[in-house]
């Protein structure tokens, strides 16, 4: 069997505020799922001590970068803050995923593996097609998400299920192409729009089924406010899509 003298480098982005119950075994699971891997924690100044924690952590663990930032500043930007750090250090895939347990760490290798084809660029943990599933959510929030979903697909024509998903990994190769300041979600919808963009510079995608879990620990940190925000900026894009222009507004979620 051949052995690849140039593997690619992976580095997975972990946004968190307040995951302290959470990030350490998390951390743990991902290092024993997905060994050849590197990881990003992307902080925002949590209370709890979570970044205090990887501050202390990186002392000991080889292939852990931590960023912290000022304060609560949107899943959006963090995330781009992480994927700009995997672009800028030179790794050729960038996964992320919650920080909550909602995403198995031991479906990263799926993630990773579906990007062995060069014809994708984006590989999605999806909740929304065959074998994908929800588990312990209530219904008015399944009902919240899928609504999301099917707005997102039709007003952006995403040819994707499952939009709002932040299980992903992407080929930074695909990312470059990007011009990150186009994106103005600094919330959940940055999910959508990134999707958008990608679409626009010809990135193809495909979706892994996963099994998505209600956490167990810790607070949600998704409100309706954010859900509301997100589908006016789903629709200030598909306006603009339809329109034929490309640059959506700047968004408030």
């Amino acid at each position: 069997m051949s052995v690849n003298a140039n593997p690619q480098r992976i580095l997975v982005v972990i946004c968190t505020f307040n995951e302290i119950e959470n990030l350490p075994a998390l951390i743990e699971r991902i290092g024993k799922g997905l060994p050849q891997a590197e990881m990003l924690v992307v902080d925002d100044n949590s209370p709890d001590g979570t970044g205090q924690w990887c501050m202390e952590k990186r002392t000991t663990l080889a292939g852990l970068h931590v960023i912290i930032r000022s304060g609560k500043l949107g899943l959006g930007s963090a995330a781009i803050a992480g994927l700009r750090f995997g672009m800028e250090n030179r790794f050729d895939l960038i996964a992320t995923l919650d920080a909550d347990f909602s995403h198995d760490p031991a479906q990263l290798g799926s993630l990773v593996a579906a990007l062995d084809d060069p014809q994708f660029d984006v590989a999605i943990g999806s909740r929304y097609v065959p074998e994908g599933k929800i588990v312990g959510w209530p219904w008015h929030r399944r009902l919240m998400s899928r609504w999301l979903n099917r707005t997102a697909r039709l007003a952006l024509a995403l040819p994707v299920k499952d939009c709002s998903g932040a299980f992903r990994c992407y080929r930074a190769s695909a990312l470059a192409k990007l011009d990150f300041d186009q994106i103005r979600s600094s919330g959940y919808a940055y999910l959508e729009e990134i999707l958008w963009w990608l679409k626009q510079t010809g990135a193809k995608m495909v979706e892994i089924p996963i099994t998505f879990r209600d956490r167990e620990l810790g607070e949600t940190k998704i409100s309706s406010r954010e859900a509301v925000g997100a589908l006016l900026t789903i629709c200030r894009i598909g306006l603009k899509n339809y329109c034929g222009r490309k640059r959506p507004e700047p968004s408030k979620d």
